[in-house]
């Protein structure tokens, strides 16, 4: 899975960021936001999609795209990792396509509980575990309260997330815990724009005519 610190940094090369103690202005860290792709962004890997930034510093920033299943399911990642599901349940859990960056490597988002040796800390309800020893414990199904795993992530250069906001390519909103952990995947892009209280077919056709 990869991790590089035990402390909770999954930004390679940058400190462990929460939102309390960020080293860059907490008005401008996206740490703990939610992006909502705009109707207008037409990259593939982006387009209609919500990603969770899990960590947004000075150096840049790494997110995690919620909405986008794999052709695969959890049995398939355990079983390249030599692990067996205890249950067709297990087995059968989804697997999302986090980003196009480093897609071999997992992320486990999950509510918090369980000490897992590579954990990074999102916020007071969401943490992303990188060890193997939270996977293990999926199988046997053991694992931490409303978990899924991400293939793969989202990541921008320092000041590039920055642009692409100025640029109206993504919205951002707070964290609602049930974008991320209860409403269907198909359901999120739109959901997450009727939780802000926006009628993005409207913004569409006001888009189209700009």
């Amino acid at each position: 899975m990869g991790a590089k610190s035990s402390r909770g940094s999954i930004l390679g090369g940058a400190p462990p960021t929460d939102v309390e103690d960020s080293p860059t202005d907490p008005g401008a860290s996206l740490t703990n936001q939610l992006l909502i792709a705009m109707p207008s962004l037409s990259d593939p890997n982006f387009s209609q999609t919500v990603a969770l930034i899990c960590e947004h510093t000075d150096k840049g920033a790494l997110g995690i795209v919620l909405n986008k299943p794999l052709p695969m399911k959890l049995s398939d990642v355990l079983s390249q990792m030599k692990l067996e599901p205890s249950s067709d349940l297990i087995a059968e859990l989804p697997v999302l396509r986090g980003g196009p960056v480093n897609t071999d490597r997992g992320f486990v988002l999950h509510r918090p509980g369980g000490k897992w040796d590579h954990t990074h800390r999102v916020s007071d309800s969401i943490q992303v575990t990188t060890s193997r020893d939270v996977l293990a414990a999926m199988a046997r199904g053991e694992g931490p309260m409303d978990a899924f795993i991400a293939l793969g992530y989202a990541g921008w250069e320092s000041g590039q997330l920055e642009r692409e906001m100025r640029e109206n390519a993504w919205l951002s909103m707070p964290v609602d815990s049930r974008v991320v952990f209860e409403l269907p995947f198909e359901e999120r892009w739109l959901g997450a724009w009727r939780l802000m209280g926006i009628d993005v077919e409207r913004l569409s056709l006001v888009a189209g005519h700009a």
